[in-house]
């Protein structure tokens, strides 16, 4: 079969935009429940968790590629608690939990943006965690990465997404200057009546009815443990978690 040049030519360019797109992920975005093609995921020397009184679960497709909690590392050092991965991991403390009508809020800090990636991944807050640590474990999540982009996500046990595979840009998420610059997220998670909300930077970035988020495939509730989410191969700090009414 014979091709016109005009089908070679068009060929040609596709086969270059595509090679060009393989090569550029700078503005790819991840949220780690299923890391891109061909990406490894480190495992973190002297992982584990060091903060005391603190649990842990890597994500369930982590555990089905050989990775380990102790592949990640929690550490903590006075008020801070300080984060490295490895696989994608949420880390909870069992006395942590919320109900009712609450807001959970944390600073997170990305001292070097994407100093393991070359693209972003993000961190955050969950809440509406339930039967924690096993294969049956439910929470919602909120992640900001540190392109400008959020994520909303959850466990029901199998993931279920909230705004999109790879979330979305908003323009109260915090930019980090460029590769390896330091970039800071305050995050907040609240239940109140009949509405979840998400808010990053003191600005509400999603609302949802409880009725979008609880049911079959999703949470079991809003009340639970609330704790921290973390991405694969991600670094980062956690300062001033708190819960209030």
């Amino acid at each position: 079969m014979r091709y016109s040049p005009r089908v070679l030519t068009l060929s040609a360019a596709l086969l270059v935009a595509v090679g060009c797109a393989k090569r550029d992920n700078s503005s790819a975005t991840t949220d780690s429940a299923a890391p891109m093609a061909g990406e490894e995921t480190r495992q973190v020397a002297a992982g584990g968790i060091a903060a005391s009184g603190w649990s842990g679960r890597i994500d369930a497709s982590a555990a089905a590629d050989g990775q380990k909690l102790e592949n990640a590392k929690l550490d903590q050092k006075g008020d801070t608690l300080l984060v490295t991965t490895g696989p994608a991991v949420a880390y909870w403390n069992p006395a942590n939990t919320a109900s009712g009508d609450y807001t959970i809020s944390a600073t997170f800090h990305e001292p070097e943006y994407m100093n393991v990636n070359d693209h972003p991944h993000p961190y955050g807050l969950f809440i509406g965690g339930n039967d924690m640590g096993t294969d049956q474990q439910t929470y919602l999540y909120c992640a900001a990465y540190g392109n400008g982009n959020f994520i909303v996500r959850g466990f029901g046990p199998e993931p279920f997404q909230m705004n999109g595979r790879r979330g979305e840009a908003n323009a109260a998420v915090n930019k980090a200057a460029g590769k390896n610059q330091p970039v800071t997220q305050q995050i907040s998670l609240s239940v109140k009546g009949e509405k979840v909300e998400c808010a990053i930077n003191g600005t509400t970035v999603a609302s949802y009815d409880k009725s979008a988020v609880v049911g079959a495939g999703k949470l079991k509730s809003t009340d639970g443990v609330y704790g921290i989410r973390f991405a694969h191969n991600t670094d980062g700090r956690v300062t001033a978690l708190a819960k209030t009414p």
